[in-house]
């Protein structure tokens, strides 16, 4: 270790020790570098859309929140870049994270007050800490995922290429403080207060709300011990989300439920998802909204590196993002995704999916109600 001659001289003189002089060298900056981590992900893909008419395809949960379309050609989603120092065993122990987004789907997160910033997202931005109450009490502030939900915006995270429709009626980001704290190995809980609903870092719910409102949310996992046999590892899930939301200028409460779980079979894993929305009227002036989400999931592990992934959905509801006419609408969406990791660090799908709207007036074109799409993506995560 090179040392100045100020710092010799000081350790000469006795006012410095010889180790502390080396210690007076080392970089800060060094210190907290060396347990930083870089991550992310290349996500690109190909997309055809059967017997299209006109198709506004767009409306679909296929393609990330605000993303115009993608039918018919070749695109890229997004790339991710995560610089992160995760919390260590410590009992004041403290971290962050720094998730990146860049191209067209970087737009369903809004990065400042509720502005679409094109190519470019942070979808988290926040100090760990952690304090020693019991097990360890740990905290986030800053901007978060949001706590409810079957899947996630990253794509390589989800069982399916394209995503569901209860992603499509949830939050996604808050920006405030998240408490979440582990009881023992099988229940976990989470708690937090926001600034909104709706993505948008830094935004405020006023106007039109008063200065003092927020947004309160709070989640709780069960996961089966070893002594539950072949359902190790099985999770429950429920979480709920209140306040302002935006886009739809009043509050909103998102209720969720949701379970994996393994089965006798091997390499076969189930799941479900139940999603509830209620906007209050607000600037609809149809009056309060509501929507509803069920999703079943399969999951077989054919070998080490194909599986096969199905997912079908039922959704009703009133909400302007489900229907695309603010009349109440009954969807239908099942998706059957095959699997093949064959390069190092690659994910490689090949999807079929199959949507309808019954009262959805012709969502798919001028005589359409169902659209069929044929999807191929790639993933390299680094």
């Amino acid at each position: 270790m090179k040392v100045n001659k100020w710092t010799a001289a000081l350790a000469s003189a006795g006012v410095l020790s010889g180790v502390a002089a080396v210690h007076a060298e080392e970089s800060p900056v060094m210190t907290a570098l060396s347990s930083t981590t870089i991550s992310g992900y290349v996500d690109v893909g190909a997309h055809w859309n059967l017997d299209k008419q006109g198709s506004t395809y767009s409306v679909l949960p296929i393609y990330a929140k605000g993303v115009s379309r993608k039918d018919d050609g070749f695109n890229l989603n997004a790339v991710n870049v995560t610089i992160e120092k995760p919390l260590d065993e410590g009992q004041w122990a403290a971290g962050y994270k720094a998730e990146l987004l860049f191209g067209p789907d970087a737009t369903a997160y809004n990065t400042s007050n509720g502005a679409q910033n094109g190519d470019f997202g942070i979808k988290q931005a926040y100090v760990d800490m952690r304090a020693p109450v019991g097990n360890g009490l740990d905290f986030k502030l800053g901007v978060f995922d949001t706590v409810v939900g079957y899947e996630v915006f990253n794509n390589g995270g989800n069982p399916n290429y394209t995503r569901s429709w209860g992603w499509a009626v949830e939050p996604t980001q808050h920006t405030g403080l998240l408490a979440s704290y582990k009881f023992n190995d099988t229940i976990s809980a989470s708690a937090g207060v926001a600034n909104t609903l709706s993505p948008g870092i830094n935004n405020r719910a006023h106007p039109p709300k008063a200065e003092s409102d927020k947004t309160w949310m709070g989640s709780i996992a069960i996961t089966a011990p070893e002594s539950a046999g072949f359902l190790e590892g099985s999770t429950l899930y429920a979480g709920a989300v209140y306040g302002f939301n935006g886009g739809a200028g009043d509050n909103q409460a998102n209720y969720y439920v949701g379970a994996t779980a393994a089965t006798p079979v091997k390499g076969l894993g189930v799941g479900l998802a139940y999603d509830y929305v209620h906007q209050n009227g607000g600037g609809n002036t149809s009056g309060d909204t509501y929507q509803n989400v069920f999703g079943l999931y399969a999951s077989f592990a054919v070998t080490e590196k194909f599986s096969v992934h199905a997912r079908g959905e039922y959704a009703h509801g009133e909400v302007i993002s489900l229907t695309n006419t603010g009349n109440a609408a009954d969807i239908y969406s099942g998706v059957l995704t095959l699997q093949y990791d064959l390069w190092a660090n690659v994910i490689t799908r090949a999807e079929v999916r199959y949507d309808t709207v019954e009262n959805g007036k012709n969502w798919f074109g001028t005589t359409h109600d169902d659209q069929w799409l044929i999807a191929f993506n790639a993933i390299y995560q680094f």
